[in-house]
Formats: C-alpha cells, sequence, structure tokens
C-alpha cells in the first residue's frame, strides 16, 4: 500500500475506534473541571440553599433548565439491563449529550459479573461525570464509589441507601430502587419512566452535579 494511502486508511480505523464526538485521549491531562453555564431558580433548592448530603430536595419544575455544561466536559454513560425503563433512560442522556455537544461514551455491562467491572471501565475513562443507568448498577455502585470520592457519579431513576458526597440521584414516584432487600419510597412503576420525565431527571441531576450540589436526592414531581 502507497504511503499516503495507508496513513489515511490509519486515520480512518482511528476515528472508527474511539466511536466519541471529539476525539480526544481522555487521560491526557490536565483538564478544566467542568462548571454550570447559567444559574439554579431559587425554587430549585427551596429555603435550604445548603442541603445536608443524604438529603432529598424537591426541585420546582424547570428549576434547572438554564443550567447548561460548560465546554469539554466529558462523561461516560453506565448502563446495565434492556428493560424499557433502563432504555428509555438511556435515550435522555443520549439525547441531552447531543443537545449539549457533550462527549459522552458508554459503558455497558454484558452480565451479572460484569457490573463492578464495567463501573471500574467507566472510571478508567477519568470522565467529569458517571451517569448510571439501570436497577442492576445500584448495589455494585454502593460498595464501589465510596472507596472512589474524586470521581463524580449521577444516578437517574434510582438511589444509593447512603450515598456518599459523590453520588447524586434523581427519583420519582414509581422510580426509587435502593437495592436489593431495601425498602422503596414509593412502588416501582416501569410506565412512570416516560421520556418527558426521564429527560428531565438527566437535566435536574447534571445540573446540580455542575452546581456543586451533590450527595443528595432530587425528588422530580409534576411530571
Amino acid at each position: 500500500m502507497h504511503r499516503p494511502l495507508f496513513t489515511a486508511a490509519l486515520a480512518v480505523a482511528a476515528v472508527l475506534l474511539t466511536g466519541c464526538a471529539s476525539g480526544d485521549d481522555w487521560s491526557e491531562g490536565p483538564h478544566p473541571r467542568p462548571s454550570a453555564v447559567g444559574e439554579l431558580s431559587a425554587g430549585f433548592l427551596g429555603p435550604d440553599t445548603s442541603p445536608a448530603p443524604e438529603s432529598t430536595v424537591t426541585p420546582s419544575p424547570g428549576s434547572w433548565s438554564r443550567v447548561h455544561p460548560s465546554d469539554g466536559i466529558r462523561v461516560v454513560l453506565l448502563t446495565a439491563g434492556h428493560d424499557r425503563p433502563t432504555k428509555t433512560l438511556v435515550t435522555a442522556v443520549q439525547e441531552w449529550a447531543q443537545d449539549e455537544d457533550v462527549d459522552l461514551r458508554t459503558v455497558t455491562a454484558t452480565d451479572a459479573g460484569d457490573l463492578v467491572p464495567a463501573i471500574t471501565r467507566a472510571m478508567d475513562m477519568h470522565p467529569d461525570l458517571v451517569v448510571s443507568a439501570g436497577n442492576d448498577l445500584i448495589d455494585p455502585l454502593a460498595a464501589v464509589t465510596p472507596n472512589h470520592l474524586a470521581q463524580q457519579f449521577l444516578v437517574v431513576g434510582a438511589e444509593l441507601a447512603e450515598p456518599t458526597q459523590n453520588v447524586t440521584a434523581v427519583d420519582w414516584s414509581g422510580a426509587s430502587f435502593r437495592g436489593e432487600g431495601l425498602g422503596m419510597s414509593s412502588t416501582y412503576d416501569a410506565s412512570s419512566f416516560t421520556a418527558a420525565r426521564c429527560a428531565a431527571a438527566v437535566r435536574a441531576g447534571t445540573a446540580a452535579v455542575l452546581a456543586r450540589h451533590t450527595g443528595i436526592v432530587l425528588w422530580l414531581e409534576d411530571f
């Protein structure tokens, strides 16, 4: 093969292998910490502007809509399961990333034995945020996240029973799975995972993380 053609072929192969928007090597640093572009409305936190860790906050609808991620944010979508709620959450994350020009990569757990390894693979990519979708990941996340406090996690459609400061969750009535054998604050309802509610959960959750309100549970109502 002629050298120009060989070089071009290598370039095309590299693009296909990366599978991400920017093609950047995330392991290269330092990378500026992402920040919020815009501000949360007053109704997001209510009267308590500094919620305690593990507390539940009920933001008013749309109070997160003015917050967007700064340029260059790197997000890993960590997912497990093929049920309709999980698929709806995955679509919501993908659409948010496209709308906000986020550099998004996906790690999918292949089976029960791959749940913890999948979390490790996600962290090894050095993202600014790991967004988790799928109830099967909750127990593994509860075991892993306390040992990696520098990594921010966002759990959508479920929550950890005892989250550390690096784990933020978004729930609503019908979606509050906390792990096997643990009670839920509402009865699980797969039909509650509508496209609109999942989209709101992703935007509210990422807005909270970007605004540095982490380690809390956001409870969405009126969707």
